[in-house]
């Protein structure tokens, strides 16, 4: 019989960080083992042993191969927390700080999911940290644009289920880990034209964190998807700025700012994480501070149930399959399914790519399978956190600015103009599969089409203005390079006299500061990415300046969307919406609270956080 494995590196507790932004309001809830408020007792080997009837039992009824394979219990907790991204820490730091006992197991060898490798963006209205930006946000204004948003196919109790806890999760986060956030300023909601959108946004992201809180772990921390440039200290809303540098006073002195940061980080001696690397690091310093053990290399295989109700997992860990008993339940937090091709090939409109997503890459939908095996219902399997990309030799590229900034624009294989470039990045890619939907290869792949002026001007990915794009870029055909607007359409497959007109077009808008066509440019979100030199329109330029060049454009995503079907409260539920006793998910494991739209930057990690903090605070709400 194996007992509750250790974690791995044990880091004594961190010191608190000094607050950079905002401080956690008065009254927070302290965690487990701060002053006040004694850590629970760990399971002892008498209660791990007492297990060993309930691991038999619950290896008896699950899937013939699971029961082949499991070998005895591993241990038992209140709650098993299933995956180490944004929702799951989060979910298993508030189980912790209801005075739960609290496993994580992590399929990667690596914490943090797809949230350590992205930009962080949390969207949370009305929360502690915008209000004391001077955001004027209110409840009544949130509920009104979420409601616009996302349509009747979300419960309104779910809306708002996350409407009201959402600042109260971060306000716990605050008090109970090193985390601050900072005020994205400027990035608008995604519809600042809706009842209650606001133009400058609800969007936060982490402030720095140093990395040395985290000892030994920080080596386990999954690595970002676009590191930051060696010697900076870079937020996600300085990507915007960057963008500028060369032609923009402000995007000079927000580079300049950067570096500075960096230097000052340096000679601190401290290992500065900001973005995704920053959330990731920052929960993970709050789970080791509350003794939460996280079993990386550990993938979940099957769920156990016992009378109808889910009573465990069962999981590899060191290459045996054991089960690890939950007394109050367990959470799926275990991300969607971008990695895995049989299940978009099911769910989802061809062409799909498991390569074109940058999400983690051991989201294969474990935890999905596992609930519907349960008798979980699904929803939004069809969708995801899409976004028009490049698929690079090696990793695709998401783009952001790249397609807002003037001087580009977006055609299709007919050569002409189909979708406003600047919109949100997941509209963009549903009219991509909308038109591309029964004449397949008419708009997938579509391609950028920029010129010269444009690189001699603005960053693209990584590359600065005027240097060269990677030979491998055109090797691989997903960047075509020529001198003439007929060659460029010869090399791309497009009739030359169509891409002709549809330039010739886009020129005098862009001229005029006029997108009559698809009305780029007619909201504050479409003018987020953009060069505020440019006028009338910052979003328009016109294409005029050889060479010319074309870039691949296909549907990429952040991650899938759909998942487990839940209530309010984050419990799963089947298709009859009867409640699986025992079992709870959040984050892209579950169907999302945003439907088929996307409110603002950080719709992802935003409501993430906010149902695993629900899911958590349920369990233990819940008599056992």
């Amino acid at each position: 019989m194996t007992e509750a494995i250790p974690l791995t590196a044990p880091v004594t507790a961190p010191p608190t960080l000094t607050p950079t932004v905002t401080e956690p309001p008065a009254g927070a809830e302290p965690l487990a083992g701060s002053p006040g408020r004694p850590l629970p007792a760990a399971p002892s080997r008498r209660a791990v042993l007492a297990g060993t009837g309930a691991g038999v039992l619950a290896a008896a009824v699950l899937p013939a191969a699971a029961a082949r394979a499991a070998e005895g219990p591993l241990g038992e907790y209140d709650v098993v927390v299933v995956g180490s991204g944004a929702a799951g820490m989060t979910a298993a730091l508030t189980a912790a700080g209801r005075g739960l006992s609290v496993l994580v197991v992590e399929k990667a060898p690596t914490f943090g999911g797809s949230a350590a490798r992205s930009g962080a963006g949390i969207w949370l209205p009305n929360n502690s940290v915008i209000l004391a930006a001077g955001v004027p946000d209110t409840r009544e204004k949130a509920a009104a644009y979420l409601s616009a948003v996302v349509g009747p196919e979300v419960p309104a109790d779910r809306q708002r289920a996350f409407l009201d806890n959402g600042p109260r999760m971060l306000d716990f986060v605050m008090a109970n880990s090193p985390l601050r956030f900072r005020f994205m300023d400027g990035y608008s909601d995604y519809y600042p034209n809706l009842p209650g959108g606001l133009p400058n946004g609800r969007s936060i992201e982490p402030d720095q964190f140093d990395g040395n809180l985290l000892g030994a772990e920080l080596a386990h921390l999954n690595p970002a998807y676009m590191p930051v440039p060696a010697g900076m200290v870079v937020f996600s809303q300085d990507y915007k700025w960057l963008n500028l540098a060369a032609v923009s006073a402000k995007g000079l002195a927000v580079s300049t700012e950067c570096l500075a940061r960096g230097t000052k980080a340096a000679l601190l001696g401290q290992k500065p994480l900001t973005m995704g690397q920053s959330l990731a690091a920052g929960l993970r310093a709050g789970l080791l501070r509350a003794g939460v053990p996280v079993w990386l290399d550990s993938p979940l295989v099957d769920l156990v149930q016992e009378g109808g109700a889910v009573t465990g997992v069962v999981v590899e860990k060191g290459g045996v399959r054991g089960v690890v008993r939950a007394r109050r339940g367990v959470v799926i937090g275990s991300g969607g399914f971008e990695h895995d091709a049989q299940m978009r090939a099911q769910y989802q409109q061809q062409p799909i790519g498991t390569q074109w997503s940058v999400g983690a890459k051991e989201n294969t939908g474990d935890g999905i399978r596992a609930g519907q095996r349960a008798g979980a219902a699904l929803a939004l399997m069809e969708d995801a956190w899409w976004g028009p990309s490049i698929p690079l030799p090696g990793e695709p590229y998401f783009c952001l600015a790249e397609r807002t900034l003037p001087g580009g624009l977006i055609v299709n294989r007919a050569g002409t103009r189909f979708v406003n470039e600047a919109a949100p990045y997941s509209d963009v890619v549903h009219v991509m599969y909308e038109k591309d939907r029964g004449a397949t290869g008419s708009h997938i792949p579509a391609w950028l089409i920029v010129d010269q002026n444009y690189r001699n001007k603005y960053l693209f990915k990584d590359i600065l203005p005027t240097l060269p794009l990677p030979d491998a870029w055109f090797e691989s055909g997903v960047a075509r390079k020529a001198w003439t607007w007929d060659a460029l359409a010869g090399q791309i497959g497009v009739p030359a006299a169509a891409l002709r007109a549809t330039l010739n077009r886009f020129n005098a808008q862009a001229w005029s500061g006029n997108d009559a066509d698809f009305h780029r440019g007619d909201t504050a979100y479409d003018h987020y990415y953009t060069d505020p030199n440019v006028v009338p329109n910052s979003c328009l330029a016109p294409v005029w300046a050889p060479p010319f060049y074309a870039f691949r454009i296909v549907p990429g995503d952040l991650g899938t969307k759909g998942g487990i079907v839940t209530d309010a409260r984050a419990r799963a539920l089947r298709a009859d919406g009867s409640v699986i006793r025992g079992l709870w998910a959040a984050g892209n494991a579950s169907a999302a609270v945003m439907g088929h739209s996307y409110a603002g930057a950080g719709s992802t990690i935003g409501p993430a956080m906010t149902f695993g903090y629900v899911a958590a605070n349920d369990i233990a709400d819940t008599a056992p």
